[in-house]
């Protein structure tokens, strides 16, 4: 890591090095982490998937990391995890579907950064058919079927 790379920027400045939009600190269950947003959306919309299906280890509001590790087990299954996870940025590989704790964090701290003509996809699942969705104009957090499709939004943290 380059000395640049070290030093924070001021949150919803992009951090060179770091793959995308600084969103602060936060806490995490490996520790105090960095958070980053994707400087931009994945293309397309995509579903969350597994309509009609309670998918155990998708429940945390706070963690999306774990949510989407265990939406990337059931391979194929879930377009919008598969679509966060795909994404790359300044060599970094670590992306992952936000849970709805990490949007709603993006949207006290760097709203103008996400789009406000759709909703965006949380990798919180709330039960078989409905998972956690939020929406960028006013912060409205609702729930919404898991078989429409929505914006994704990749995020990575690290260590302090």
């Amino acid at each position: 890591m380059s000395a640049q790379e070290n030093i924070p920027p001021a949150i919803g400045e992009i951090w060179p090095g770091q793959g995308g939009i600084y969103g602060g600190l936060r806490q995490y269950p490996e520790g105090l982490c960095h958070v980053i947003y994707a400087a931009e959306d994945v293309n397309g919309r995509h579903a969350w998937g597994s309509y009609g299906d309670k998918i155990e280890g998708t429940g945390s509001r706070t963690d999306g990391r774990a949510n989407t590790s265990a939406l990337i087990a059931l391979s194929g299954k879930h377009p919008a995890a598969i679509a966060a996870t795909s994404h790359t940025a300044d060599g970094h590989a670590d992306f992952y579907l936000p849970s709805v704790g990490e949007l709603h964090h993006a949207w006290q701290y760097l709203p103008e950064s996400f789009a406000t003509d759709w909703y965006y996809w949380s990798s919180s699942q709330y039960s078989a058919n409905l998972a956690y969705i939020m929406d960028f104009v006013d912060g409205w957090l609702n729930l919404y079927a898991k078989y429409r499709e929505r914006l994704v939004r990749p995020v990575r943290r690290f260590l302090q």
